[in-house]
């Protein structure tokens, strides 16, 4: 019997407060392969100029929630087997995530290829997107984890490509952090050995995918999801990221290293190894297309 996938474009921003992030999810479905696959828009509300409120803690809590609630009920009107996201903000993925660990039993697989754990809050930076992987495992933010029937377990949870502390200038980001009053709740380094969730960096990704074949022949991955936050990758290879804004100052965030190639070839090894049904693509930022359309956006004669 054929599984039934659907694929979900949900171009949320308020995640990450940056409105960008809209035209970064709409321009990525586009760009994918076309197939009979069924692309079904989850309603988002446009940014109108307001800007966010704080609301525990959250900027755009109440939006966000909403949004929550229109994906799960999306995706449980037609029950798929597979999930293909296209974010968005790193959030997007709780809803299609936590209803793929419901549909396989609990016994979901999630690999988080990612320059972030998105596990933990920090202070002073009150965005979501800082949070899906920890809501999914019921801890992160109490009110989105209370909407994960049944959480992920940390021994099926890998983190793949997360920046190393050790190769970023991490002298000049902590201080900047705390200039902007902006710190953890608790470290994601932290977070990550107490629930005992496996890693790997990209350098070691770039010469063997060894760990993460284990991992799922240990765990007994059946049935695997992958979150690819696009920030994974080198800024100085692929410029459509948070990080690669040219118009914006310096970052203060660790950047991802991992090359296209060995992205691809890592996505193909997951393939090969066990049953992907369910594949989120998130924080796309394409700036040339983003100012060229604000440029077109204010030239006359295409406005009358």
């Amino acid at each position: 019997m054929a599984k039934k996938t659907i694929r979900l474009l949900m171009p949320q921003w308020q995640g990450g407060n940056n409105p960008n992030y809209s035209f970064g999810a709409e321009l990525l479905a586009w760009l994918a392969p076309e197939n009979d696959q069924p692309l079904i828009h989850v309603p988002v509300q446009a940014y109108d100029g307001t800007p966010l409120e704080n609301e525990n803690g959250m900027n755009g809590r109440k939006q966000l929630l909403e949004q929550l609630k229109s994906a799960h009920h999306i995706i449980d009107a037609h029950k798929p087997d597979r999930i293909v996201m296209f974010g968005g903000d790193c959030l997007v993925e709780q809803a299609p995530f936590a209803y793929l660990n419901e549909r396989y039993g609990g016994e979901l697989g999630l690999i988080w290829i990612d320059a972030h754990s998105d596990l933990v809050r920090y202070v002073g930076y009150d965005n979501g997107h800082t949070l899906p992987l920890g809501n999914l495992l019921g801890e992160g933010d109490e009110e989105f984890a209370n909407h994960v029937k049944i959480p992920l377990k940390p021994e099926n949870v890998f983190i793949a490509g997360l920046a190393d502390p050790a190769e970023q200038e991490t002298k000049v980001i902590s201080e900047e952090f705390q200039r902007l009053g902006i710190a953890p709740g608790e470290p994601d380094t932290e977070v990550i050995q107490r629930l005992g969730i496996r890693t790997a960096g990209t350098k070691e990704l770039a010469n063997s995918t060894e760990s993460i074949k284990e991992w799922i022949k240990e765990s007994g991955i059946k049935h695997l999801a992958i979150h690819l936050d696009l920030d994974v990758l080198d800024p100085k290879a692929f410029r459509s990221l948070l990080f690669a804004n040219p118009e914006a100052p310096v970052n203060y965030s660790p950047e991802g290293t991992m090359q296209m190639p060995h992205l691809l070839h890592l996505l193909k090894e997951l393939s090969e190894e066990t049953d992907v049904v369910g594949l989120g693509i998130t924080e796309h930022l394409p700036w040339d297309s983003i100012h060229l359309k604000n440029l077109l956006g204010k030239i006359p004669i295409l406005n009358q």
